[in-house]
């Protein structure tokens, strides 16, 4: 009966570029205030919000008796949101936190309303570090004040972030479903969080694989480095490095690391994984490997996904193959860095309708997009620096050069079991002897093992434990056969996750050139690796240990072509090495 003198016209058309809602609100308001003849302001950020002197002495109040001085950093946290699609998983928070205020020293408020007292209650308690818990203790003024006096807000998709998007104050938003293009925050300084899971942004409360997955791929380390960032506490500086020339860098959001050869091969890959984290943080990450390779890289913090490719079972067959490269295309990767180059995995790539494929020209390389020379077999650089080469092709120039293999607390139970059983105590030092190889053409002597064995466990009282590979079991039974200590036999009796917890707990690893030098690089373990072969492909400059405590010995005994296990000169290389030269730097690690 009482009709609006101005409407908003029903067949009103909203520009496609307007895609906020923020955006497409306003664009109606004015076109209503244009009918009424005043001028629209299309400025919102004059903001109207009124905050009182009792707001302020409130807040200021319930921060002091926290023991939060004005002049501290504070980082507000707002842990809830209307719709479960939108949350974070509390664990998570409650792990971030705990990183914020040990590793940047900042003072945490948690804020919410009554509803959320629950999850900021579970946070309190498992974070490790006093917080301060205002859920439901504020009003919105109150909330506005405390926001203004933060550095960072860490939110959900609620109306938190666009209170801090509206005051023009920095926001760290995680997203799950919903769409950041539409509900994104949006103040001047501003960063989001999200996992470009195939199906999002979907919008949709029930998620139609079961999980909300999107959400819940979200990790501790993808919003840590982010706020670190944006609390200025971290810098990018990345060294030029010269070699290959650098790609066109684009926006990636989904991006596939293959690497399906051996264990060795993939540890050395791991820099690659962070270096492209560190460049695309809110990135789905994922990585195709061997089975064989699947504890290198399982529980790597950096990567959102592992996917398995069997060419010697499930995979054999090209149709098989084929079935792979289909289900590789729905996940919708942007771009495929493929560091070991097979014709296999350039064809799944290439069936799999990723738009860039990076890698070396070699077996069936022209199906590639982008593809650097391959020169490897000259061995003038570092296996680890040829991976990250490729990456210069899509712009980055990677400084971190540290391998990565996670540790996890199931195979370091397992170790505590067996050290306990075999009467090791904490107390005792442990010299590890890998004794096997891929090749005979890289296996040490079985007698000067077990002379370089003794030696060590009689001047240093070192307890000896051999490892090797289910097919080198014969060797390491000949290594323990010739021993006068005793030695604990693990040959062909530890996954990959156990070998890289024994490693770990060793005072020195003395191994052929082979997969474990690398696991014993990246777990921070003294490692002495025996070189054979006088190709440069296979040289100690290509494939050595990495690091500061990584050795190598080589001998070069004038070979002018290596026939590999061909060798008419009965190894006369690996002859070379002497249980001396072994001896010698041992003992000065030791």
């Amino acid at each position: 009966f009482l009709p609006a003198k101005y409407k908003i016209p029903p067949l009103l058309r909203i520009p496609g570029n307007l895609r906020h809602m923020k955006d497409r609100h306003l664009y109606k308001v004015n076109k209503v205030i244009a009918q009424t003849g005043v001028k629209g302001r299309g400025d919102i950020r004059e903001t109207s919000l009124f905050i009182g002197p009792e707001d302020k002495l409130r807040v200021n109040n319930l921060l002091a008796d926290s023991r939060i001085k004005p002049s501290g950093r504070l980082v507000v946290v707002s842990v809830g949101a209307r719709s479960h699609i939108k949350r974070w998983s509390k664990d998570k928070f409650a792990e971030l936190i705990f990183l914020l205020i040990k590793e940047l020293a900042v003072s945490v408020a948690l804020v919410g309303d009554k509803n959320d007292s629950s999850i900021a209650e579970y946070i309190r308690r498992h974070c490790g570090y006093p917080v301060i818990d205002l859920c439901g203790r504020t009003n919105l003024a109150e909330l506005a004040y405390l926001l203004q006096r933060a550095n960072l807000l860490i939110t959900n998709d609620s109306a938190a972030l666009h209170m801090g998007s509206y005051m023009n104050l920095p926001v760290l938003a995680v997203f799950g479903a919903t769409n950041e293009k539409k509900y994104g925050p949006w103040s001047d300084y501003s960063s989001l969080v999200k996992k470009e899971v195939f199906c999002r942004p979907c919008e949709k409360a029930q998620c139609r694989l079961g999980t909300l997955n999107c959400i819940a791929a979200v990790k501790t380390r993808d919003v840590i480095v982010v706020a670190k960032r944006m609390l200025g506490a971290s810098g990018n500086f990345l060294e030029e490095s010269p070699g290959v020339p650098a790609g066109k860098k684009m926006r990636l959001e989904r991006i596939l690391i293959v690497r399906t050869d051996r264990l060795g091969d993939v540890v050395l890959s791991t820099p690659v994984i962070k270096s492209l984290r560190d460049e695309y943080p809110h990135a789905y990450i994922a990585m195709i490997v061997a089975p064989g390779a699947r504890d290198i890289v399982d529980g790597n913090p950096y990567l959102d996904e592992v996917i398995i490719y069997d060419k010697f079972a499930l995979h054999k067959s090209w149709y098989n193959s084929m079935k792979f490269a289909r289900a590789l295309k729905k996940k919708r990767f942007d771009a495929a860095v493929i560091l070991h180059p097979t014709n296999r995995m350039h064809l799944v790539t290439f069936f799999a309708g990723i738009k860039r494929r990076v890698g070396w020209n070699r077996k069936l390389g022209w199906l590639l997009t982008e593809r650097v020379r391959h020169l490897k077999q000259f061995g003038q650089k570092h296996e680890l620096d040829y991976n990250l080469d490729l990456l210069r092709r899509l712009g980055i120039e990677a400084k971190d050069r540290q391998l990565y293999m996670p540790i996890k607390e199931t195979s370091q139970a397992w170790l505590r079991e067996l050290l306990s059983r075999e009467k090791v105590t904490a107390k005792d030092k442990i010299l590890v002897i890998h004794p096997g190889a891929s090749c005979p053409s890289k296996v040490w002597s079985a007698g000067r093992f077990s002379e370089v064995a003794d030696n060590l466990s009689k001047r240093y009282g070192l307890k000896v434990i051999i490892v090797a590979g289910a097919k080198d079991t014969a060797v390491a039974a000949r290594v323990t056969r010739r021993m006068h200590v005793r030695a604990i036999d693990l040959a062909g009796m530890t996954s990959v996750s156990q070998l890289a917890s024994v490693l770990k707990r060793a005072s020195l690893f003395i191994s052929n050139d082979s997969g474990p030098v690398h696991i014993a690089s990246a777990v921070g373990v003294p490692v002495i690796s025996i070189f054979g072969r006088a190709q440069r492909g296979l040289s100690p400059q290509r494939w050595g240990p990495v690091g500061s405590r990584g050795y190598f010995l080589h001998k070069d005994v004038g070979c002018s072509h290596c026939l590999a296990h061909n060798c008419l000169k009965g190894f006369e290389c690996l002859k070379a090495v002497t249980v001396d030269d072994l001896l010698k730097i041992a003992e000065g690690i030791l």
